[in-house]
């Protein structure tokens, strides 16, 4: 590291004593070791590594716009940009969004829908673009890959569409107000950890200065898939970007890892097969593609299991992937988050997900290949149909199983029967050649019935 940036990232008081190194770092190698960095420059160095565009609006914060514009830029304006987008409050990621798209912060300023949007696509685009430079660790992105699950274009812009859409609940909204702006940043965790993971790259977080603290490596936002070691050409109906968009609007414990369960292209078409992979595997992801090129489908936060009555909890929720990428989240109006059940004379048969029976946020009827979604769904809010039509018809349907496999009831048996007593032998007969008495073996706690 050079000593003037090093001088510099000390007296910036935004850096902490862990980020001086990374930072200034970080700049020696843009500014080739000089007390500033020129535009030209950092676009050779930066210019590769992402969307054409968020370069565009990076130059805007670091350089300025309009008539302040300069071809330079100092230690501390680079300092902030790191901390703004990886670490920043919320003022001062909006101050981040708001210069990076040519406007000064000003609670009267509105910015452009159709910007906002784009700024969002250059985010995904940046991040899926990291993924193929192989910038972060764990394998997540070429086990994909691997397996047949591509990014495609048109998926990277509508998620981009689907972090903005929150802003423009109207097709009328062109632009948005500073209070709305703060609210959607926010609540977007999604969006927020991608810009976190792009500047964590740029900065060169894992090949900083030689601490422990300044080598985190960078960890893949898409989980890791399990159970398609033996399936070379899985045949794969979403991409990347539609994976990542599910993935992030898990609970956190949720996003580590899919294992597949189901696919109907490799299974079969059949609804007793179907059940007989998914029961008792723990929370699942469905996805579901009609026969109109619809994508869509939903996360049961609970084991799929036969009954009469529903289960789940608040986090299950809806989703569209195509046309658009959408979540609906659940409300507080019931509890019909998902139910299952067959062989009944009484009560429908069949996989249900929110609503009422026969007016379904989504169905999959127990004969296999047929489903209905509803024009509306109290269970789930912001509701709209996820298919094309009210009826429609399966083309692919395929269930993967996150979070960690539960325990089945032989296993709980053997993890409730074992003790940290049971262990410790040595130490035991050393304790009774001595005349110890081990007064905690009474202290056992009971095994639950």
């Amino acid at each position: 590291m050079g000593n003037a940036s090093k001088k510099l990232a000390e007296k910036c008081t935004l850096l902490s004593r862990d980020e001086q190194p990374i930072v200034a770092n970080s700049f020696r190698f843009a500014s080739k070791n000089s007390d500033k960095i020129k535009e030209e420059d950092l676009i050779k160095l930066w210019g590769n590594q992402m969307d054409p565009r968020l370069m565009q609006y990076l130059s805007n914060f670091l350089f300025g716009y309009g008539s302040n514009r300069k071809n330079i830029v100092e230690f501390q304006r680079f300092a902030e940009l790191y901390v703004f987008c990886v670490r920043g409050t919320i003022d001062e990621r909006v101050a981040a969004l708001y210069n990076s798209l040519g406007n000064d912060v000003d609670e009267n300023v509105e910015l452009c829908y159709q910007l906002v949007k784009e700024f969002c696509e250059s985010i995904v685009s940046s991040y899926m673009k990291m993924q193929k430079l192989g910038s972060c660790t764990g394998g997540q992105y070429a086990a994909w890959v691997s397996k047949g699950f591509l990014i495609q274009k048109e998926s990277v812009q509508a998620l981009g569409e689907g972090l903005s859409a929150d802003l423009c609940t109207h097709t009328s909204t062109v632009n948005i107000n500073y209070s709305s702006i703060i609210t959607w940043i926010q609540s977007n965790v999604l969006l927020s950890r991608m810009i976190e993971q792009v500047f964590r790259h740029l900065y060169q977080l894992n090949k900083g200065a030689k601490s422990t603290d300044d080598e985190i490596p960078l960890s893949s936002l898409l989980p890791m898939p399990v159970g398609l070691t033996y399936m070379p050409d899985y045949p794969a109906f979403i991409d990347l970007s539609q994976l990542l968009f599910i993935s992030g609007h898990l609970p956190p414990e949720m996003q580590k890892e899919w294992r597949f369960l189901f696919s109907s292209n490799i299974h079969g078409e059949s609804f007793s097969t179907l059940l007989g992979r998914i029961m008792d595997q723990g929370p699942s992801v469905i996805i579901v593609e009609d026969s109109n090129g619809y994508i869509f489908g939903g996360y049961a936060s609970c084991s799929w299991s036969l009954s009469p009555n529903f289960s789940g909890d608040d986090t299950c929720f809806l989703f569209t992937l195509l046309p658009k990428m959408r979540v609906f989240p659940s409300t507080d109006y019931n509890n019909h988050y998902q139910y299952l059940n067959l062989h009944q004379q009484t009560m429908p048969n069949g996989l249900m997900m929110g609503g009422q029976f026969d007016f379904c946020g989504l169905w999959l009827d127990s004969a296999f290949g047929i489903g209905h979604s509803s024009e509306s769904c109290t269970t789930y809010r912001r509701f709209n149909r996820l298919s094309k039509d009210k009826h429609f018809k399966v083309k692919s349907l395929e269930v993967w199983a996150v979070g960690e496999k539960p325990l089945t009831g032989e296993e709980l048996g053997e993890r409730m029967s074992t003790s940290v007593l049971d262990g410790n032998y040595e130490s035991k007969a050393i304790l009774k050649m001595a005349g110890r008495e081990q007064h905690s073996e009474g202290l056992r706690e009971p095994i639950p019935m």
